[in-house]
Parts: C-alpha cells; sequence; structure tokens
C-alpha cells in the first residue's frame, strides 16, 4: 500500500504582519474559522481592516469584575488613559468560549484551574468593550497597535507584579485567576476574539459602532447597572471566603450520615490553617460533591490550588510595546 501524496497547499490565508509579529500566529490564524469569519465581516464594511484593527483594542470584563463592581472604575479608567469606548455589548463565557478564548494559552492550565474558571465564568454575563486610542491621550507612539498599548498597560496576570496606575491594580489585586479584566494581545487577536464572543448579527453591530466613532462610555456604564441590579456583589478577599467556606464545611458535615466522608471533611476543616490545608480541605468537598458556593471555592482555590503547569511555553505569547516597535521597523511591516 502506497502512501498518498503529501498535500503541499497552504491551510489558510496568508495574514498580514501589520497585525501580528509572530510568524507562528500568522500561520495558526490563516486557518482559525474565528478569525476568519471576523475578518471576512469587517472587509464587507471597511476597506481599511489593517488599520480598523490597529486603531482598536478589545477588553473583557468577566463575571470577577461584574460581581466586585469593577465596571465603573474601568471606565474612569480607560478615559484617564486615552481610550474612547466606542462599542459595548453583553457577551456569555460558556465553557466552549473560554476554551476557545484561551486556546493557545490553556497549555499551561492546570486541571484546577480549568474546574475553578468553569465554576464563575459561566455564571452571569461578562461585558465586552471596544476602545480606540485617542492621540492626545495616548503616551505610546501611533506605530503601537492599540491593543498593544492597553495590554501592557492593563497590567500582567500574577498580582505580585503589578503596579500603580495599571488597571489591574485599581480594580483589585485579588489572584492569579481572578484578575477581572482580559485584553486581546494584538491586531489580530482582536478580531479572532470578537468572532468568539459575538455571533455574525451582534458582531457587525460591534464593528458598526466602532466604525461611527462615538464616545458610548455611558452605554457602557448602563450595561454594568443594569447587571449589577441582575447579579449580587460579592467580595473576592481571602480571607472572608476561607472562613465562610469552613462555616459551610461544619453545616454540611452535620447533614451527612457518620462514616469516612464525614470523617474526612471534619479533619480537613480542622486542618485548614495554611495554604496544604486549604487545599486538602477543597479536595475533600469536591470529593463529597457538596454543592457549597461556588465563588468561596474559587476565591479560595485560586489562592492555594496551582494554577500554572511548569517547564512549557504557551502555544502563544504575549507581546509589548517595545516587541511591536521592533517589528514595526522591518521593511515587511510598513
Amino acid at each position: 500500500m502506497t502512501e498518498a501524496p503529501m498535500d503541499d497547499r497552504p491551510f489558510g490565508d496568508a495574514i498580514s504582519p501589520a497585525l501580528s509579529r509572530d510568524p507562528r500566529k500568522r500561520t495558526l490564524f490563516g486557518s482559525d474559522t474565528y478569525f476568519l469569519e471576523s475578518v471576512e465581516q469587517l472587509g464587507t464594511l471597511t476597506a481599511d481592516v489593517d488599520g480598523f484593527l490597529h486603531r482598536h483594542a478589545a477588553l473583557l470584563l468577566k463575571p470577577d469584575a461584574v460581581v466586585s463592581r469593577q465596571l465603573p472604575t474601568t471606565v474612569d479608567w480607560l478615559a484617564r488613559n486615552g481610550f474612547r469606548i466606542v462599542a459595548a455589548e453583553r457577551t456569555r463565557l460558556t465553557r466552549t468560549v473560554v476554551r476557545s478564548l484561551w486556546y493557545f494559552q490553556w497549555n499551561l492550565a492546570t486541571p484546577e484551574r480549568r474546574r475553578l474558571a468553569d465554576l464563575f465564568t459561566d455564571s452571569c454575563d461578562s461585558v465586552v468593550l471596544i476602545v480606540r486610542q485617542d492621540a492626545d491621550g495616548a503616551e505610546a507612539p501611533p506605530s503601537a497597535p492599540a491593543s498593544v498599548v492597553l495590554t501592557e498597560r492593563k497590567g500582567p496576570t500574577d498580582p505580585r507584579a503589578r503596579v500603580p496606575g495599571q488597571l489591574r491594580h485599581e480594580t483589585g489585586r485579588y489572584s492569579y485567576l481572578l484578575n477581572l479584566v482580559h485584553t486581546p494581545d494584538e491586531p489580530a487577536d482582536v478580531a479572532r476574539e470578537l468572532g468568539i464572543y459575538f455571533d455574525s448579527g451582534l458582531r457587525r453591530r460591534v464593528y458598526t459602532s466602532a466604525l461611527a466613532g462615538e464616545d458610548l462610555s455611558v452605554r457602557a456604564r448602563e450595561l454594568g447597572e443594569r447587571l449589577h441590579a441582575e447579579v449580587p456583589e460579592r467580595d473576592l478577599t481571602f480571607e472572608p471566603a476561607a472562613e465562610r467556606l469552613e462555616r459551610a464545611v461544619a453545616e454540611a458535615e452535620e447533614s451527612l450520615a457518620p462514616g469516612a466522608v464525614r470523617d474526612e471533611l471534619r479533619q480537613a476543616r480542622l486542618a485548614a490553617r495554611d495554604r496544604e490545608g486549604h487545599r486538602r480541605l477543597l479536595e475533600a468537598v469536591w470529593r463529597a460533591r457538596l454543592p457549597l458556593d461556588a465563588w468561596d471555592m474559587v476565591i479560595v482555590g485560586s489562592h492555594v490550588l496551582p494554577m500554572k503547569r511548569t517547564g512549557f511555553a504557551p502555544v502563544l505569547g504575549g507581546v509589548s510595546v517595545a516587541d511591536w516597535h521592533h517589528h514595526q521597523a522591518r521593511p515587511a511591516v510598513r
């Protein structure tokens, strides 16, 4: 039996270097349905697709931002940092959306991180803001895409590395997982993520609104107010959540029949005095399948469980403003 001949045709479109500095990303996105659908639709609305994606960024406010009431803080921060909100819509971070969104980064996610994320990302709607970098408020040279500038000013995932002035520093340094906001790294990521968040009809409305360019900060605040009316406020700090979790476990013990499960829960609860003790408590709760408060589980778990697999690199990494300026200086990108 002879092997079929290799097909030398490309897997997808050639992506412009103006949309990403990463050759691997340009190859992967050339055959990515989310990216292709989004860019194809944008091309029916403007002839300057690359320019639009260069000038605009997206910012996702996740359920942790909603319950901690940080939407107004974010809108204020954007205005102070020279970003005008030109579109604002709600979206839902289902299990599929979450895995699509971080498909090229979650090869580093631990099982515990994925399990905790599933407990809260679909708990309520999130908000997506499309912003445009206003020239008078932007410190970075115009050659840096708005997405790259916003991502850098947003601050890192690790709360210990955030500094005053960054968005994630202002909205609350809770934990690695509860970082409240997300931004796409580069222009190509902006298009792909809008392809994930929205179906064709809603995405057209988002693009049309962004092309109109009007300041929609009032609409963004209204979306936040509606969500706040629908979703109870939560304290995302560790100590109160750990205390609530321990009380809930103690109450659950009373309803369980004597035996190994009850004994394990009691022993784990009494030992929950440090990181390792709280980890054992969470694992005992999961084994017992207790239907405890999801937010308290997430808050405690995000502090004591491993979030990142070591020894691996993400399929696609981040990019800094300095990286982009170096990339932009290459003749092929101009």
